[in-house]
């Protein structure tokens, strides 16, 4: 059965009392630094994790996915300290693991191209605001990565699945990869850097976390069904992040970010298909652009998206 899960936000008792009643299943972690011991030691205290998880649980919820301390440019281009960041993130798996959580994601340092885009704010109906990227706005500050450098950084990559992927096979945690946001041409884990993880590494442990909008960003809907079709089919879609977007860069050179009934993308076709590869994993309404009357978090952007997830899913499952 599909499942919502949001973000962890402030993880305040009010927060998850509001998550709760609004109908969320699980919480997912999104900064690798979140979990105290990250910034002191460089991994997280395990009896910390172990209580923010029974606490978490004691609201009717529990944890769907953290982020391990991120790999950052130090590692990726081999510079001096880098090779602590490896450690860290191996010994953050464990404790991970060893908490029951189930699904882990690592990120990467120069996996985007930012210095191509120029982000904005554009209106939608009613005025709402929400995130917008261009490639026409401006001129690129720098020249996109050689095929050199780009082989260069997934050696690098390589190097760090090389230690988790044995860690999370160990631990019994699955070890999922957001694709590159913003998905421009050629990115580490654009189109093809991102079909390339699976064929490197056939762990039933290896997977995505499917970003239907990031994807949809690069590609529109075709791209995101046959996706899903294929990564699906194979058991590699560990959880999805569900947003919706005007445009993509195939076709405008760039997209609007919008809610979730205001896009070029129909979310409920896209749940069907995710129910036809048979995912029953957690979906997330992410990037939920704030509107009129909203507090800082998007409290009533967050709610129209979970009640618009339980009613999809609900007609889903009749």
């Amino acid at each position: 059965m599909i499942k919502v899960s949001v973000w962890n936000a402030d993880l305040s008792d009010s927060y998850l009392k509001q998550v709760t009643q609004l109908g969320a299943d699980y919480i997912d972690f999104g900064s690798g630094s979140f979990f105290p011991g990250v910034k002191e030691k460089g991994y997280p205290n395990a009896k910390e994790v172990v209580k923010i998880r029974k606490r978490i649980k004691s609201f009717g919820l529990d944890i769907n996915r953290v982020t391990l301390p991120d790999i950052t440019h130090k590692f990726m281009k081999d510079d001096d300290g880098g090779k602590k960041e490896l450690e860290n993130t191996s010994d953050a798996l464990k404790v991970f693991g060893d908490a029951g959580i189930p699904i882990v994601r690592q990120r990467f340092g120069g996996d985007t191209f930012d210095f191509l885009m120029t982000r904005f704010r554009a209106p939608h109906r009613g005025g709402y605001l929400s995130r917008a990227e261009s490639r026409f706005l401006n001129k690129p500050k720098q020249e996109t990565p050689s095929q050199k450098e780009l082989q260069h950084w997934w050696d690098r990559f390589c190097k760090v699945y090389d230690r988790l992927v044995p860690l999370a096979e160990e631990h019994d945690v699955k070890l999922a990869i957001h694709p590159s946001d913003t998905p421009n041409p050629d990115t580490p884990l654009g189109g093809l850097g991102f079909h390339r993880v699976i064929d490197a590494y056939p762990s039933r442990n290896v997977g995505y976390l499917y970003c239907c909008g990031t994807r949809a960003e690069a590609g529109g809907s075709a791209l995101v069904l046959d996706e899903i079709n294929h990564y699906g089919r194979k058991g590699r879609i560990f959880m999805a992040h569900l947003r919706n977007v005007r445009g993509s860069l195939a076709t405008a050179g760039g997209y609007e970010e919008v809610l979730l009934d205001d896009g070029d993308m129909n979310m409920f076709r896209i749940l069907l298909e995710l129910r036809k590869v048979g995912f029953d994993g957690c979906v997330n309404a992410d990037h939920i652009p704030p509107i009129e009357g909203d507090t800082p978090g998007s409290s009533l952007g967050l709610a129209y998206s979970i009640g618009y997830l339980r009613s999809m899913l609900a007609a889903l499952a009749a």
